[in-house]
């Protein structure tokens, strides 16, 4: 071994250094104009991205394995090793190779792993890609923090093991970071497909949780987010910083607040009855889910918050009727809803892509539609202001178009700009005078070299004169070997060749040293220019987010509104009793996924305290017994979510919890039978119902 290191070339000493800093990643290692991997990372990078594995022996006693691709198509193979569940290393030339002296500088520019993606070909656009962080406390007392970095939106929530795992499984996490020595117990308890990744336990300590957020915030305290006393979560939310400094993410500045989640806000289902109701993600290819039926926004930031609507109904009956009021106000104002609707959907992705202005990943072309973006709040803005609906005035209130900075995006960014910063040609003329300059010699080049052969060749008689260029000798004169007599004394010879001599003349050279140098002064400037202006909108980060979050709620309730008059669903009606009275209910995927010629045939429930609480109904296999259960329950659940609903008319009372025990599995693994799995399930609803709870059991002991 000790021969090996020594024989080393200084390129494999220089990985060598680098890998040993990031062991457990698979580190792409730029030499020249491709990625490199070496050694166990070539074997792997060779069978998830089915490249050619070769040897080489680097200099080395032993030879190495090796594969590598060009650096032009990071993105392509970056996505194929992220999505296969590895953590990747990015290391970079620091220097310009031309100008190093000896083996030139690298590092480390970014880390990615599956919860840390920021590139868009990494992320689905209408999904959250959640970062989440789990302490383990005492007391089976568990702390939950889930971030999205791509969009900064930060939660933190705590309780026990079924709340925890209950969160888990709504915000579906693409990575999950905790203490080492509980590796065991997230296992047992959360493991499923999450993708995880252990920390040193002297991290999830709420001191220095409470420094990291504290800086991450610029705050003097946490007491403005009312998040102070939520101890477990903070140290989850701690180690979820910890881990994106660790990964290589310093420019998090459009990580501005951080939101608590409380069990009481929110009605309660478990993971069970999430996936029972099939509410987000199918149980079988053939089978739809509600999201796919009620997801008609317009927008990924309205896609990605009606997903978590689904999965967090309200408790609150004044803001569910709040929303379910302004959904009824859309449906009146049509022209007010197509209007909005339209400008949602002009202003693309506003979180995205506000994002990525820190982390210095926004393209000119991303920019300008940030500025479209802005533009079309403004119109959104005053559109609210008129309305009459006071949920819908406030919403129009706390919008901000930022008119400064989105008018300065259009006065600095051309109108079609490149898609690549490094290409130049994104800034405006006038903004620089300078610039402009530059430009005009850069343009007005031919026209010079054209002026320069004409007034040479009446000077000397030379009259077959020609300006040329080469890589080597930069502008020239030529001369045919019949003109040489008349070559000016002062002009100097720089190549013979077989027919003709060529020279060069200060004033030749001075133009080439004007016109070589204007290019990369020209793409100096832009990026100077536009390294400026994403730092002045660095101050906009917050209410440019707001927006965002504004916009998404406006989406999700046009998009209601739109339901509710294509495919007949009412306004129902939320109350503090305990009475729940549905007529002519329908299910509302089975219904939009009949038969072409079918309709489904509606029907009526009546629950009430005063005589009947509980229905136990029997009938032949295929009548629609679990079909009619479970459509009360996505009534339910609508109508907690400030959506209209499929039935003529509908009395919910205000629910706190849906449990279902549906279908037949086992855990044989685990000791239990089917029967036993059944059991402990329905053991579990009896022991956390309430007076307000929706219980739906769905065959119980096989018959």
């Amino acid at each position: 071994m000790a021969k090996t290191k020594i024989d080393e070339t200084p390129l494999m000493q220089q990985h060598r250094a680098i890998k040993q800093k990031y062991p457990d990643a698979i580190l792409l290692f730029r030499v020249g104009d491709f990625y490199e991997t070496f050694g166990q990372d070539a074997v792997i990078a060779s069978q998830v991205l089915g490249i050619t594995l070769t040897k080489r022996n680097n200099g080395a006693a032993a030879s190495l394995d090796l594969a590598g691709f060009p650096h032009h198509a990071l993105d392509t193979y970056l996505h194929k090793l992220v999505k296969a569940g590895y953590r990747v290393a990015i290391c970079d030339q620091l220097e310009d190779p031309k100008l190093a002296k000896g083996i030139v500088k690298r590092g480390v520019t970014e880390m990615v792993t599956p919860g840390t993606a920021t590139n868009d070909k990494l992320l689905e656009h209408h999904s959250n890609n959640f970062l989440a962080g789990i302490h383990f406390a005492e007391n089976d007392q568990y702390g939950l923090a889930f971030l999205d970095i791509s969009t900064g939106e930060f939660f933190i929530a705590e309780g026990d093991r079924e709340y925890a795992d209950k969160l888990l499984q709504s915000f579906k996490p693409a990575e999950v970071v905790f203490q080492r020595n509980q590796q065991k117990k997230f296992k047992e308890y959360f493991s499923g497909k999450i993708y995880s990744y252990t920390l040193d336990e002297w991290i999830f300590n709420d001191t220095y949780a409470e420094d990291v957020l504290l800086k991450q915030f610029q705050t003097y305290s946490l007491k403005g987010f009312g998040v102070e006393e939520m101890k477990n979560g903070l140290i989850a939310a701690g180690a979820v910083l910890h881990y994106l400094k660790d990964t290589e993410h310093p420019n998090l500045q459009h990580i501005t607040s951080i939101q608590r989640i409380d069990r009481d806000d929110f009605l309660w289902m478990d993971r069970f009855t999430i996936r029972n109701l099939e509410l987000i993600i199918k149980n079988s290819e053939a089978g739809h889910t509600l999201l796919d039926v009620l997801d008609n926004t317009v927008s990924p930031m309205g896609a990605r918050l009606l997903k978590r609507w689904i999965v967090f109904p309200l408790r609150d009956i004044s803001k569910i009727n709040e929303r379910l009021n302004l959904v009824e106000f859309f449906i009146l104002q049509t022209e007010l809803r197509n209007k909005i609707s339209h400008a949602i959907k002009l202003c693309g992705d506003v979180e995205r892509l506000v994002s990525k202005i820190p982390m210095k990943k926004i393209n000119p072309r991303e920019l300008l539609q940030l500025g479209r973006g802005l533009r079309q709040a403004q119109e959104i803005k005053q559109s609210c202001s008129q309305a009459e609906n006071e949920y819908l005035k406030r919403l129009g209130d706390a919008l901000n178009p930022c008119s400064y900075i989105a008018e300065k995006i259009f006065k600095e960014i051309v109108e079609n700009p490149p898609a690549l910063v490094i290409k130049g040609g994104m800034i405006n003329s006038t903004v620089n005078a300078e610039l402009d300059e530059l430009r005009h010699i850069a343009r007005s080049g031919k026209e010079y070299l054209t002026r320069l052969q004409q007034k040479e060749a009446e000077s000397t008689g030379i009259s077959s004169l020609r300006i040329g260029f080469n890589n080597v000798f930069g502008y020239y004169l030529e001369v045919t070997n019949a003109h040489k007599n008349k070559v000016p004394a002062e002009w100097m010879r720089k190549q013979t060749l077989a027919n003709a001599e060529r020279y060069i003349t200060p004033e030749l050279k001075d133009y080439e040293e004007k016109i070589t140098g204007a290019e990369e002064k020209i793409l100096r400037l832009e990026l100077e220019i536009y390294e400026s202006l994403l730092n002045e909108l660095l101050d906009y980060l917050t209410p440019i987010q707001t927006n965002g979050n504004i916009l998404a709620i406006l989406d999700c309730l046009t998009c209601f509104a739109q339901n509710a008059i294509q495919f007949h669903y009412k306004k129902p009606l939320l109350h503090d009793g305990e009475a729940l009275q549905i007529k002519a209910g329908r299910h509302p995927v089975i219904e939009r996924n009949l038969p072409i010629g079918e309709s489904y045939i509606s029907n009526d429930l009546d629950l009430n305290k005063a005589d009947q609480q509980l229905i136990i109904l029997t009938g032949p296999n295929m009548s629609g017994k679990s079909a009619l259960l479970r459509q009360t329950a996505l009534i339910t659940l609508m109508a907690h979510m400030g959506s209209f609903v499929p039935a003529a008319e509908a009395k919910i009372s205000l629910t706190d919890k849906i449990f279902t025990r549906v279908g037949a599995s086992d855990n044989l693994s685990g000791g239990e039978s089917t029967f036993m799995v059944e059991m402990n399930e329905t053991a579990s609803i009896i022991n956390n119902i309430t007076g307000r709870s929706l219980v739906l059991l769905d065959e119980i002991g096989r018959g």
